[in-house]
């Protein structure tokens, strides 16, 4: 007997190679996702705004790097004894406005290097709906908890979530012809719009999402959301706040991701990377037994033998990790 309605995905025909570079942009989800990126070494730039929920936001950031923006002090707003921008993050903020300048306009030039010749682009949207403060008319990307009568919140129409998903594309196209973008929609509920709006806005996404897609050649999609809602489906899936899927259900997600969007070549690799992982959690009593000291050598040798196989593959911080404790 069946008791679940498991989502069976085919193998991309444009599979990921471990040697080439990933950017993850959106949602925590795409936050969560990246990281699983960097666990396995992949070359990856996780969420370089910090995280963004909707499509204008995403929008707006790739616009930033790709018209060389510099960000200067009118562009930022202060408050509670804080500076911040309206499209970053507030790890980006800080009291001393030159401060939060230094790494916002750094932050571009990284990406924008990066975006040059990144091979992949993981697109996660999270809602449809949107923060315009109405005294600069421009919609946000982080609120920075200054007072909510400042801001105008609606939910973006479909035409126009079209729209600016449409033109994110064309927008990466002619910076970066050869990438290759998948779009995926955060699994996340955004449960104070209600069950109804947020069901709404999701769908606005997904269609939107669908109808780019199917116009453009570089573009694909991978069903997160689906996989939580009509796969997994429950709730012992679910942080605490019953809102967001925990470690259990992402796990699942990237083993799917993984399964469906990687190179067997990149598969074989990962599974040799996991073993140094496990190698690193490995909690010892003495370390200089001979015993450990002869594991940390056995270790050492594996990822010579790695990089001799994988010249791209940078595992450096696990060679350092084992080699300080040689005696």
């Amino acid at each position: 007997m069946k008791f679940r309605t498991e989502i069976n995905l085919g193998n991309s025909q444009d599979p990921i190679e471990h040697n080439q570079k990933i950017l993850t942009i959106g949602s925590c989800f795409a936050q969560n996702i990246g990281e699983y990126f960097e666990r396995f070494r992949f070359n990856v730039m996780c969420n370089p705004f910090g995280v963004l929920y909707n499509p204008v936001s995403i929008l707006n950031s790739f616009k930033f790097v790709l018209d060389n923006k510099t960000f200067l002090q009118e562009d930022l707003v202060e408050h509670d004894g804080e500076w911040h921008s309206f499209f970053h993050h507030s790890d980006f903020s800080h009291h001393d406005p030159k401060v939060c300048l230094d790494k916002i306009n750094s932050g571009l030039k990284t990406t924008s290097d990066f975006l040059a010749k990144a091979d992949v682009i993981i697109i996660t949207y999270g809602t449809a709906y949107v923060y315009k403060h109405i005294k600069r008319n421009i919609i946000v990307s982080n609120c920075h908890k200054i007072p909510s009568k400042e801001f105008e919140r609606y939910r973006l129409s479909l035409e126009r979530t079209e729209k600016v998903i449409e033109e994110t594309v064309n927008l990466l196209k002619s910076a970066n012809e050869n990438a290759r973008i998948i779009f995926t929609v955060s699994p996340v509920r955004h449960w104070k719009d209600g069950a109804a709006n947020n069901q709404l806005s999701k769908s606005t996404l997904l269609l939107a999402v669908d109808k780019t897609i199917n116009s453009n050649k570089n573009c694909e999609y991978f069903p997160s959301y689906e996989i939580v809602m009509d796969d997994l489906r429950d709730y012992r899936f679910y942080d605490s706040d019953l809102l967001h899927p925990n470690k259990l259900a992402t796990d699942y997600i990237w083993e799917k991701f993984s399964a469906s969007m990687f190179s067997e070549n990149c598969l074989t690799l990962m599974k040799e990377i996991a073993k140094i992982i496990k190698a690193r959690e490995h909690r010892v009593r003495n370390v200089k037994s001979e015993s450990h000291q002869a594991f940390l050598k056995s270790q050492l040798e594996k990822i010579r033998t790695l990089h001799l196989k994988h010249p791209h593959l940078n595992l450096s911080e696990d060679e350092s990790y084992f080699r300080k404790q040689l005696f």
